[in-house]
């Protein structure tokens, strides 16, 4: 077999008892690198740091990753300016955190018979949150209701770094602002 050191460096072809010899020798394990080469490779190494290795590089590549998620905002064609404010707001909030917006418009009765007012009130929403979102599904009827999705234009792992950032931010100035407090607190005089 073809035989690698413990540094990378090839070793060269040796029967497998010198290559046992050698990984007892250096307190290592011999692992199989490549079983389908001719002769298979084989690597002498610290199996168990290898593992735990291995490990940490996916967890950290998983703490990284961010699962897209699909937020719902259910409204009604009849909707007061007020709470159509407050639910934008969420919608709002919902894309600057790079989740995606399902939009919902619910209809009763005879509202069914007037789906263009539920469409001219996303086609609003829309336009109201277009510099953080775009209109991924355009609406559509759907039974009882109509149905919008918003996608974000930053991504979520672009959001989360922001909102890292900016809480590190203001981590830092509560710090500062407690640090000033100190100072200025030994600066007074004590009155007799």
């Amino acid at each position: 077999m073809r035989l690698v050191g413990p540094s990378g460096e090839q070793v060269g072809i040796v029967p497998l008892a010198k290559a046992l010899e050698l990984a007892q020798e250096y307190d290592l394990d011999l692992v199989e690198v490549a079983a389908n080469a001719r002769p298979p490779v084989c690597k002498l190494m610290d199996y168990g740091k290898f593992k735990y290795e291995s490990a940490m590089k996916a967890r950290e590549a998983r703490k990284n990753q961010a699962h897209t998620v699909i937020k719902e905002m259910k409204l009604r064609p009849k909707i007061d300016p007020h709470d159509y404010d407050t639910k934008k707001g969420h919608v709002v909030r919902f894309l600057k955190q790079g989740d995606k917006v399902k939009i919902t418009i619910m209809f009763r009765g005879r509202e069914q018979s007037r789906p263009e007012l539920g469409y001219r009130l996303l086609q609003r929403l829309a336009e109201d949150v277009q510099d953080l979102g775009f209109v991924e599904s355009n609406p559509k009827q759907d039974g009882r209701n109509m149905i919008m999705v918003l996608g974000p234009h930053k991504k979520k792992t672009e959001a989360m770094a922001e909102a890292r950032e900016a809480q590190a931010a203001r981590k830092a100035e509560r710090q500062g602002d407690r640090s000033a407090q100190a100072g200025s607190a030994s600066e007074e005089p004590a009155e007799a």
